[in-house]
């Protein structure tokens, strides 16, 4: 690659800097700004330039269409700590465990898990939540949580069975409905007392073997 203008090494570090904290590519408007560069026509000359020479790739039909081809995706590894039942329950290590567990991961981005504590995942076993587009093998994400408002999906442990299960959440008065995405099968009714919510899904992965 050929020697960068300062200019150009200007204009690169500031992408650069921006999109580690930014998770996305700056404006031609933010470049000039932040360059002080004297118009939009001469950032566009320099990036044109940058892109010449390999540092950079642009889709001038996207808003921000700039990637720096020499900087991977940024992922962060969650831990999958077990299986959880998408059907009927099965049992599935506790959502405490996941800090010293030793597991898989899934690669997940980053803005997805961003300032959320006790983030987890599990592998999904069973058909009961397809409509929902979870299907058997696929891995959630989840934030671990202790309450749950209607309609999100949760991780629920059945005190009294024993068994966790991955449902829709929904209060009914003194029993809490937990509601598969599969016109075929029928919602588990049980004692609010009896539920323990474990954690809420944040992701589904399918981009796994």
């Amino acid at each position: 690659m050929r020697e960068l203008s300062p200019k150009q090494s200007s204009i690169l570090e500031f992408i650069r800097t921006f999109v580690d904290d930014h998770d996305y590519p700056p404006s031609i408007r933010q470049i000039q700004e932040a360059c002080d560069i004297s118009s939009t026509s001469v950032v566009d000359y320099n990036l044109r330039s940058l892109e010449k020479a390999g540092h950079i790739r642009r889709d001038r039909d996207v808003s921000r269409g700039i990637e720096l081809m020499d900087k991977r995706p940024r992922v962060v590894a969650v831990p999958i700590i077990g299986t959880i039942a998408a059907g009927q329950p099965i049992p599935v290590p506790s959502a405490d465990t996941w800090q010293n567990y030793d597991s898989d991961t899934v690669d997940v981005p980053p803005d997805k898990v961003r300032n959320r504590d006790h983030v987890y995942a599990l592998r999904v076993k069973g058909e009961s939540m397809i409509d929902a587009l979870v299907n058997d093998g696929d891995i959630v994400v989840m934030q671990k949580a202790e309450t749950a408002q209607d309609g999100e999906m949760v991780a629920a442990w059945l005190n009294d069975e024993q068994e966790a299960t991955l449902k829709k959440f929904y209060r009914e008065g003194d029993r809490v409905r937990l509601q598969p995405a599969n016109r075929t099968m029928a919602p588990i009714y049980t004692k609010a007392a009896n539920i323990q919510v474990q954690g809420k899904v944040i992701h589904i992965s399918r981009d796994h073997p």
